[in-house]
């Protein structure tokens, strides 16, 4: 009788180690449907970060198509797991990019997530109003001519707080913030070019929107007077310097 028990108690320890041990249950943190809904696969998360030669291998258009493909994840909430602990790790050796996104500042636009994107994936630059200026264009000649990226992203978002404020002209330097003025100013000129026949008012949305896109088409265009550099090599097509803008209540990205 009391070997018996000591049987049925090695089996269960046994039992106990060995599913402690099984490496889906350690590594997965998600569950996935699979054939007709009634399987489940454990799935691992994602640990490995973008290699130079997967960078090299990359062209523009593949990169801009997976980060069409990474914002559909996003719109059906079916982000990508990672293992950030390990992505931190590894990028900790060096970086290699595939595109730079310039976004606006604003909180509601999670650039990285927007796209199903990990650590180590892209490089990110954030001013209000997503325009450009020296220090960010100078940021996007090291990440594409120096670290190797290939698409330059100019993200605008609707419902942008300082497109309204241009729109409006809000005195800002009355205020005492005169470098926020020097900022709204340099969206005027989206405002004054615009010629439509909508009511000229940040609360109406559908000339908001137009504003919004022109501006980010503006900024491409900047960005390329701005950096011979940057405007060669997408002659040349070594690069991609394209706009997009995020529906903030949809979660899409439509790109130019």
């Amino acid at each position: 009788m009391k070997n018996s028990i000591k049987m049925m108690a090695s089996v269960a320890l046994l039992a106990g180690l060995t599913s402690c041990n099984n490496p889906a249950t350690e590594n997965s943190t998600t569950e996935n449907t699979a054939n007709n809904g009634n399987d489940l696969i454990l799935e691992k998360p994602v640990r490995s970060v973008l290699t130079a030669e997967e960078q090299k291998n990359m062209t523009a258009d593949e990169i801009i198509g997976r980060l069409k493909k990474g914002n559909e994840n996003f719109v059906n909430n079916n982000l990508t797991q990672r293992d950030h602990s390990e992505q931190r790790r590894l990028s900790a050796i060096g970086q290699y990019p595939k595109a730079i996104v310039l976004s606006c500042v604003d909180s509601r636009v999670p650039v990285e997530d927007v796209f199903d994107l990990g650590i180590g994936d892209i490089f990110v630059a954030r001013v209000a109003g997503n325009i450009e200026n020296a220090d960010i264009v100078g940021s996007m000649e090291f990440a594409t001519a120096v670290a190797g990226s290939k698409v330059i992203v100019v993200l605008g978002h609707t419902a942008c707080g300082a497109v309204k404020h241009a729109i409006d002209q809000t005195d800002a330097a009355g205020l005492g913030m005169n470098n926020l003025q020097n900022l709204l100013d340099e969206i005027q000129p989206v405002i004054t070019a615009t010629e439509t026949d909508l009511t000229k008012s940040s609360e109406n949305t559908e000339f908001l929107n137009l504003v919004i896109n022109k501006n980010v088409s503006k900024t491409v265009e900047d960005i390329k007077i701005s950096s011979p550099t940057l405007n060669d090599m997408a002659q040349k097509g070594t690069i991609k310097i394209v706009g997009a803008t995020y529906n903030m209540e949809t979660g899409k990205v439509t790109f130019e």
